[in-house]
């Protein structure tokens, strides 16, 4: 095999995809067809609980730092209303104003880092497989070649070629809508007043926030101190417009003039973006040693999701292609890929339809659904629920084994523990991608069966404040494999651990 894992496509989902193999001991290539990073922001944050995992990686310090724009307040559009955490001292979803551009170039860096090999200009032009290998041909700036691989993840967007050639289906709905999102300056011509409205020259007003109208929706958030004023507009069109074709101020002023009647003078463009939107997902992720992640694997009618989904696709699927390909897999472990994320992604896929009933009605009783819908977030145990459902964090992933504790299949919490040598905590053990196990009440008999996967599970005896078990086994995608509850007995906790152990990490 010339490497172990073809990445097809080098944006946050195969950059990601690729450091996580590195981190797991395995060879990954990763070839793009574009001969440089895209300029084009096609997202301007990231939220959810890819924040949490970046955390737990030890590198979002290195991304907040990136962020020039101040960290926005906990408040996020959601079909038409909002989501406002801001009364909230432990907000359930954070976001960083990080454009995607300066997002690929932090994970193209720290892919650099860990040796991973990205070609540029590189594109797939076919590929095949058999029992044993991928066959990858590729274009290349010197002419075609071919590479193999044990196995070849499609990291190449919503267009997916890897997805066709592996004959994967891709059912969904395509909305008859364009969406346009742009951050641009204003002349001195356009005044932003205390409240944010703008007053616009031989128009008048122009109210803040959201504005309906006959031939769409109309959005401005301006601040009295700047001069930079975000925009946005949804109309329906039938229009197909190329990814690869970027937005322009002229059409951007062209849109505006159609949805709200006006003329609305702008200056020099920050950033300037358009999406379509639709619902799909591949009916699998996975087609022999073919994998899809991203939006090869899922569109959602949204925004604000895609980015968190995919990369954590990646984290996913990483370790798991590590376990096949150093040979200690067991049985069915890659197959779980699909299990796991297709029910994130159809949970999430869940929330965006919703958003797409809320914000497309027009009509007085579609008016009435969204204003019932904002007077139910007034109350905290809903916000805090539907938060949870557009950060990720409420996916329970289902655990084998007969007995399950109530922290099995969740996202591990960031526990502070106390050892001889000092204080530590969950996040900081995760650095390395490796599963550990936690002893956090100083249980020599499970100790003892979890001694035994030490090759690949590191063994940590701890204490903590507010113990919620009394040992945890957290997979390398911070997921909790299996818990022991408070004084479990002995003869109860061991063979359930060592049933996890040898379910996810093999014969030790």
């Amino acid at each position: 095999m010339d490497v172990d894992v073809i990445v097809v496509g080098a944006g946050p989902t195969g950059l990601m995809l690729a450091g996580e193999l590195r981190l797991a001991g395995v060879r990954p290539l990763v070839l793009e067809r574009q001969p440089q990073r895209r300029d084009t922001p096609k997202a301007g944050g990231l939220g959810g609980q890819i924040l949490q995992l970046l955390g737990y990686r030890g590198l979002l310090d290195r991304f907040e730092a990136a962020c020039t724009d101040p960290v926005p307040a906990p408040r996020f559009p959601f079909g038409g209303v909002h989501l406002d955490f801001t009364q909230l001292a432990d907000p359930p979803m954070h976001a960083l104003p990080l454009p995607q551009p300066r997002l690929e170039r932090l994970l193209d860096e720290r892919a650099g880092e860990l040796g991973v090999d990205v070609r540029r200009g590189h594109e797939v032009t076919g590929v095949s497989q058999d029992d044993a290998a991928v066959i990858v041909d590729v274009r290349g700036p010197d002419g075609p070649y071919r590479v193999t691989a044990r196995y070849l993840v499609g990291c190449d967007g919503a267009r997916s070629r890897v997805r066709d050639w592996a004959g994967i289906p891709f059912p969904g709905t395509t909305y008859p809508e364009v969406n346009r999102l742009a951050q641009v300056t204003l002349p001195d011509t356009v005044t932003v007043v205390g409240n944010g409205d703008l007053n616009v020259p031989g128009f008048g007003t122009i109210r803040a926030g959201f504005t309906r109208t006959d031939q769409g929706l109309f959005g401005v958030g301006a601040s009295p101190d700047s001069k930079v004023v975000s925009l946005y507009t949804i109309e329906d069109e039938s229009t197909e417009y190329d990814d690869d074709t970027p937005m322009t101020v002229t059409e951007l002023q062209d849109s505006v003039r159609r949805v709200l009647g006006a003329d609305l003078p702008l200056g020099e463009p920050i950033r300037l973006s358009r999406f379509t939107f639709k619902a799909r997902q591949a009916e699998r992720y996975r087609d022999g040693r073919i994998l899809l992640a991203g939006d090869a694997a899922h569109l959602f009618p949204a925004t604000g999701v895609a980015l968190n989904a995919g990369m954590l696709d990646a984290v996913n699927l990483a370790w798991k292609l590590a376990a096949a390909i150093h040979g200690w897999a067991p049985a069915g472990l890659l197959d779980t890929y699909h299990d796991e994320r297709h029910l994130a992604g159809a949970r999430t896929m869940l929330h965006t339809r919703a958003q797409v009933a809320l914000r497309r009605g027009h009509d007085p009783a579609a008016e009435a659904l969204r204003e019932v819908f904002q007077e139910l977030l007034l109350d905290e145990q809903p916000l805090r629920r539907m938060g949870a459902l557009v950060a990720g964090t409420d996916i329970r992933y289902l655990m084998p084994g007969s007995r399950h504790h109530a922290l099995a299949g969740a996202f591990a919490p960031d526990l502070t523990l106390h050892t001889d040598l000092g204080t530590s905590n969950v996040a900081e053990l995760m650095h390395t991608a490796r599963p550990i196990f936690l002893d956090l009440a100083d249980r020599p008999d499970l100790r003892a069966v979890a001694d035994q996967w030490r090759q690949r599970v590191e063994v940590h005896t701890v204490k903590t404040d507010d113990r919620p078990a009394d040992a945890l086994l957290i997979r390398p995608d911070a997921h909790i494999a299996w818990a022991a509850a408070i004084d479990e007995p002995v003869n109860d906790a061991g063979p359930a651990l060592r049933e996890a152990l040898s379910g996810w990490f093999g014969t030790p």
